[in-house]
């Protein structure tokens, strides 16, 4: 950690952030566009790469709406082949450098029959069926307990903070349950249906391990799903990454309108 956050400090001039934005599939564009430093994960050390298609891989700085903000531009996942305890680092350095509030987004399949693509939900829970938990291992009693409450992981006040934006900028948004599976193929019509019965709203492949991290570390979160399909049905429809980030790009405008009220709140 210490070797990270000195190159860090070096690469960006001792650039303090105090919130930290993940952008998931489709969303980085929002980096692109506020960037004063960006570093690519293959040079930082102890970062993992990240190797999926629509994922720049940089850890972006930069000042929005009054804020210092740091962005991972694309994320490692679980399915990569990575470990846990490698695609939660970044949360961990997130920490180190100073950020106390983390935004976590994703592309998300919809389970709840009612939501359709381009929407965007507010994750007020999650359910972990990766398989897997990042804390496994021993305990750094620096960052967090052994055993953290995880009964708030998404702070309402967070929810509702991004439920007044929302409605400030005409923007409608759902609000449920994320499930995140290991990945990386979709979902079966059979999974999809115990998905809904056991309360999923949306799936995905990605936040969880994020998100019990930077709980463990005390941060405050906020979860957004974009909704980029209708998840696997009886129907028979077919799915890709394709659609993904299709459907990403659709809702891409308001995603960043969203996020930057948020933040212009915070």
């Amino acid at each position: 950690m210490d070797k990270t956050i000195k190159f860090l400090n070096e690469k960006t001039n001792n650039f303090k952030p105090e919130i930290g934005i993940i952008l998931g599939s489709g969303l980085g564009e929002l980096a692109d566009e506020h960037c004063e430093y960006a570093v690519p994960y293959n040079d930082i050390p102890n970062f993992v790469k990240s190797t999926v298609k629509g994922h720049k891989g940089r850890l972006v700085f930069a000042d929005m709406q009054g804020k210092k903000v740091v962005m991972m531009q694309g994320r490692n996942h679980f399915y990569e082949g990575h470990s846990m305890q490698e695609i939660t680092y970044p949360v961990k350095v997130m920490k180190a450098l100073g950020v106390k509030t983390l935004i976590l987004t994703n592309a998300a399949g919809a389970v709840n029959e009612s939501y359709r693509p381009s929407d965007l939900m507010l994750i007020t829970d999650h359910i972990n069926f990766t398989g897997s938990n990042p804390l496994i291992g021993p305990n750094d009693e620096t960052l967090g307990e052994r055993f953290p409450d995880m009964s708030e992981v998404y702070k309402k006040s967070l929810i509702e903070l991004a439920e007044k934006c929302a409605e400030k900028l005409g923007i409608d948004v759902q609000k449920g349950i994320y499930w995140a599976n290991s990945g990386p193929s979709y979902e079966t019509p059979a999974e999809i249906n115990m998905i809904r019965k056991l309360g999923g709203d949306a799936v995905g492949m990605s936040t969880v391990p994020e998100a019990i991290v930077a709980n463990y570390c005390g941060m405050n979160i906020l979860g957004i799903s974009c909704i980029t399909n209708a998840a696997s049905s009886s129907s028979g429809e077919k799915l890709s990454h394709e659609e993904v980030i299709e459907a990403a790009n659709n809702a891409k405008s308001k995603f960043k309108s969203l996020i930057l009220e948020v933040l212009s709140n915070l």
